[in-house]
């Protein structure tokens, strides 16, 4: 699967390394992306996201029900 939080959307970015000399080579910021299960009372099912420490924040903040469904109506959940 791709380097995509399911809850935030974020996906890498690409950017400069910058030497001394100012010598610059193309270089990709990753996203903080890991894969958490959740436990989804509104369902009672156990799903496993592929969320950044944002999207956890996110879901801490809105609670589990609240973010999947924005993140479905932004299309970034592929359910």
């Amino acid at each position: 699967m791709s380097k995509i939080c399911q809850i935030t959307g974020k996906k890498a970015m690409i950017g400069n390394n910058v030497s001394h000399s100012n010598h610059r080579t193309k270089r990709k910021f990753d996203v903080n992306l890991f894969t958490k299960k959740f436990y989804w009372p509104e369902q009672d099912v156990w799903v496993s996201l592929n969320i950044s420490a944002n999207g956890l924040r996110t879901i801490n903040k809105m609670g589990l029900n609240a973010a999947i469904k924005k993140a479905a109506e932004k299309g970034f959940l592929n359910a």
